[in-house]
């Protein structure tokens, strides 16, 4: 497996929460960063959270900033995207990605050769 694997995504209303997780093999896991990446019915695939530096750093959109939180397990070799406040404007498929550079910014896709098939988080009421 070298393709990353997202789960978690669904139907939730706004204000409530959903937690995302990204599972990798070995190789992928050894990554310098991973990256979650949403696209919007109509709108171009965004980078939202990043964690790079093998762990040491994050950064965020500043759609997501204070509500969104990326983290990563080193013993499960899963990263996680913990979502929070959600509005109907989250609604997106959310895709992963991994990426072995250490230069650019972990925001932009073209960093990223390893994706995932995405998983669709719906805000509604």
């Amino acid at each position: 497996q070298v393709q990353p694997v997202e789960s978690g995504g669904g139907s939730v209303q706004p204000g409530g929460s959903l937690r995302l997780s990204c599972a990798v093999s070995d190789f992928i896991y050894s990554s310098n960063r991973m990256g979650w990446f949403r696209q919007a019915p109509g709108k171009e695939r965004e980078g939202i959270a990043a964690i790079y530096n093998y762990g040491s750093n994050t950064v965020y959109a500043d759609s997501v900033k204070g509500r969104f939180t990326i983290s990563q397990d080193d013993a499960k070799k899963t990263a996680y995207l913990e979502m929070g406040s959600l509005k109907t404007e989250d609604t997106a498929m959310y895709y992963c990605a991994a990426g072995l550079q250490s230069f650019g910014s972990p925001l932009d896709q073209d960093t990223y050769p390893y994706w995932g098939q995405g998983t669709q988080v719906t805000v509604s009421s």
